[in-house]
């Protein structure tokens, strides 16, 4: 479920890149749900052409997928079906990311290719001329065109130049093929639902329930063989023929014609056989995961035991099959220590400090021993990231106390008295109740109410707990609520300069950049907070 100030958060971003109409198609796609074109209409009170066109913005830049609803019908009639449209909340806040994501491609590969990729698909959206260029979908053609239109040199050079780019871009599983337009959704029958929650009763199955938004992406998404397979047709023979020789690898500097295994329609205004590419948000995201497990770990354990998840990491990234996904695949020791030494870092380890550092890693439990293997327990890492990140928000919000309570209520996971609260964290007594009611109040804590009758009296004790999958929703609503007031003060900053006219142009300048510096600063470390809480 997206947070409000989540909503506020994309509503405001579209605002500002798209303009007030298309901000308000999304948001009453993101608040309601799937919509019909009809029904968008309706309820944003826009003409049809209106709302249309603003869809079509969406689409292109990957911001709304267009799904067909197929409705099953069980007595022999004819399946209805419809068009709807629904707003990915995921892909809008990515929006906010493009300079995490250009410094992943920097530190990667080539600056040369940092240019390139400038260029064609990912501009970094801080002025509006850029910020039109943000996650679209284009074709290769599209990517080599916008380069000829801001390089001097040839085209053949241009040409060989994004070939070269691209074909990194993609072995690096940076870009993907776009989805599919309009995938075909099919409702199960009342049948097939009953025997699904049969079978998940009977094999005491408890799993999140898929949502209509990942059902569709799943339909849209093309199949693993065509996701990152750039096909090559070769040139026309001499006799005017074809030469029949295709390969999945092209090679620059040689002039070569795409194959168009997929059929896109760019705004939905042109039926003609293309391949569109996009950004790969979920390589992206799988690498700044990566990155905050590193860093948590790096705060806990020595240079080795880092070095050691590093090597794991690399060795394993090929093989998730999804960004959340709880544990990697196992790794035997021989395995892990071949990884370790192909680094720099890693060439003066040897292989029994690469045992101890697995030791290490294993108390706590961040990597997993059984069989004689090891596999990064990914969900264990990022759910100790976040208890650290929620106590330090107590701590700077409600003082020492209250956090040496919490941190008590949170690892024991269970109902405490206010009194056996107050004896472990060395509080006073009469200030416990106080501060275990803030606490509350901000939904950071939960209170139940216990009636024991004696033999002359009713006593009413107070218990207290930490629910943290509530608490973790709570959290990240504020935190979008932070990024909100983040932007909507850069927003206010910017309106300032334009009145203060009596100000030397040289220091305004330099007021500008001290202000930018430090308000984009809080909101890339609010972001990576964000991401910690929702995408990771």
């Amino acid at each position: 479920m997206v947070p409000q100030y989540g909503i506020k958060c994309a509503v405001n971003l579209i605002t500002t890149h798209f303009g007030d109409h298309v901000a308000k198609v999304c948001e009453c796609l993101l608040r309601k749900g799937p919509l019909t074109l009809q029904a968008t209409v309706r309820f944003t009170e826009l003409t049809s052409s209106q709302v249309k066109n603003c869809l079509l913005v969406l689409i292109q830049h990957n911001c709304v997928q267009a799904f067909v609803l197929e409705q099953s019908v069980e007595h022999g009639d004819a399946a209805k079906t419809n068009t709807q449209y629904i707003a990915l909340f995921d892909n809008i806040i990515h929006r906010w990311r493009f300079t995490k994501f250009l410094t992943i491609v920097s530190q990667n590969l080539d600056k040369q290719l940092i240019e390139n990729k400038k260029e064609t698909n990912f501009k970094s959206g801080k002025s509006k001329a850029n910020s039109k260029s943000i996650n679209q979908r284009l074709t290769l053609k599209q990517m080599s065109d916008r380069a000829k239109s801001v390089q001097n040199e040839g085209d053949d050079v241009i040409l060989d130049a994004v070939q070269e780019a691209f074909i990194k871009l993609l072995n690096a599983h940076f870009i993907e093929r776009c989805p599919a337009s309009e995938p075909v959704l099919t409702n199960p029958t009342k049948q097939e639902v009953s025997a699904r929650k049969r079978a998940a009763k009977s094999a005491k199955i408890f799993e999140e329930q898929e949502t209509l938004e990942q059902r569709v992406m799943e339909a849209a998404a093309p199949s693993e063989a065509l996701r990152f397979l750039l096909v090559a047709q070769a040139e026309p023979a001499a006799d005017g023929g074809k030469d029949e020789t295709n390969s999945s690898i092209v090679t620059p500097g040689e002039k070569r014609k795409y194959d168009s295994l997929e059929s896109e329609t760019e705004y939905g205004a042109a039926d003609e056989q293309v391949v569109l590419w996009r950004a790969n948000f979920e390589e992206f995201i799988r690498r700044l995961r990566h990155k905050a497990c590193v860093e948590n770990v790096k705060t806990r354990l020595d240079d080795g035991a880092v070095t050691v998840l590093k090597a794991m990491l690399e060795a394993t990234r090929s093989t998730e099959k999804k960004v959340k996904t709880d544990n990697s695949v196992p790794l035997s020791l021989n395995s892990i220590y071949e990884e370790v030494i192909k680094s720099e870092e890693g060439r003066n380890i040897t292989f029994d400090r690469v045992r101890a550092a697995l030791i290490q890693l294993s108390c706590p439990p961040l990597v997993k021993a059984a069989n004689e293997s090891y596999s990064i327990d990914f969900k264990k890492i990022i759910e100790l990231a976040q208890n650290e990140e929620v106590e330090s928000i107590v701590l700077k919000r409600y003082g020492r106390d209250a956090y040496r309570m919490f941190r008590l209520l949170s690892n024991s996971g269970h109902l405490l008295e206010t009194d056996k609260i107050a004896d472990a964290t060395f509080v006073e007594k009469k200030e416990t109740p106080k501060i275990l009611y803030k606490l509350w109040k901000d939904d950071y804590l939960q209170m139940e109410k216990l009636q024991v009758t004696g033999a002359k009296r009713l006593s009413q004790f107070l218990l207290w707990k930490v629910n943290k999958n509530i608490l973790r929703e709570h959290v990240l609503d504020e935190m979008f609520h932070a990024a909100l007031n983040l932007v909507q003060r850069v927003a206010f900053e910017l309106e300032q300069e334009k009145e203060m006219l009596n100000i030397p142009r040289d220091k305004l300048l330099i007021r500008q950049r001290k202000v930018r510096l430090l308000l984009e600063s809080a909101h890339m470390k609010l972001d990576d907070a964000i991401m910690l809480f929702h995408d990771f």
